[in-house]
């Protein structure tokens, strides 16, 4: 199986309270596209390609590998993710899409993805179980129900496709649509999506909080 990794990396740092690109906001000394990019290769994806804000270009390139693709982003995710689709190589008969913002997801996870397209699936997500008792609230905040947590998952990254069936579900997604992820993608092609175990250490940095937590996981596994 040939896979190719697709890291979205074209949202803004705002959140993060950033003047940069949040996928070059440095963790332990190197951005955040860069172990994102690492994590990929090392779970067993042949190449990447990264999409990334047009007038970050050259800021990209001067901190990744040479043989990394760049390409511009969209103005939302899905059309960041359509145009890095567009960049895979004709080889590629998998494909991993990856959020920059999830840094230290381990290798292992990559690799279970990537095990579960290679034996068939045609969507795999890694998933975590809901803990904390979850409800639905209404306009005023008000709680109008207890979900089942037992039927919950956390979605995370990477997600992983039959390279045909995303490209597919990509020309079928009508324009103009937007959607939270590529399994959504997917999924609204009518396709089933299946899981793997995800992992705690594969958690999104969106706020100033998370990258401290990053940064206290990293210190720790260098003191071992």
């Amino acid at each position: 199986m040939h896979a190719v990794g697709i890291v979205a990396a074209a949202g803004s740092g705002l959140r993060l309270g950033a003047d940069q690109p949040k996928a070059l906001v440095p963790l332990a000394g190197r951005p955040l596209v860069a172990w994102a990019v690492e994590t990929l290769r090392a779970g067993g994806a042949a190449s990447v390609v990264v999409v990334v804000p047009p007038a970050e270009r050259g800021a990209f390139a001067a901190v990744l590998p040479a043989d990394v693709v760049l390409v511009d982003g969209g103005a939302t995710r899905t059309a960041s993710v359509r145009a890095g689709l567009a960049a895979v190589d004709a080889a590629a008969d998998a494909v991993l899409v990856h959020d920059a913002a999830r840094p230290l997801t381990p290798p292992d996870v990559v690799a279970r993805v990537l095990t579960a397209v290679g034996g068939g699936e045609r969507a795999v997500v890694p998933v975590l179980p809901v803990v904390d008792t979850t409800v639905a609230v209404d306009g005023t905040g008000a709680v109008t129900d207890a979900l089942p947590r037992e039927q919950l998952r956390r979605v995370q990254t990477p997600q992983g496709f039959d390279r045909a069936t995303l490209d597919d579900a990509y020309r079928r997604l009508p324009a103009g649509a937007e959607l939270t992820d590529d399994a959504a993608v997917v999924h609204t092609a009518g396709v089933p999506v299946q899981t793997v175990a995800g992992d705690e250490r594969a958690a999104k940095i969106t706020v100033a909080h998370d990258l401290a937590q990053a940064e206290a996981q990293v210190a720790a596994k260098d003191r071992r």
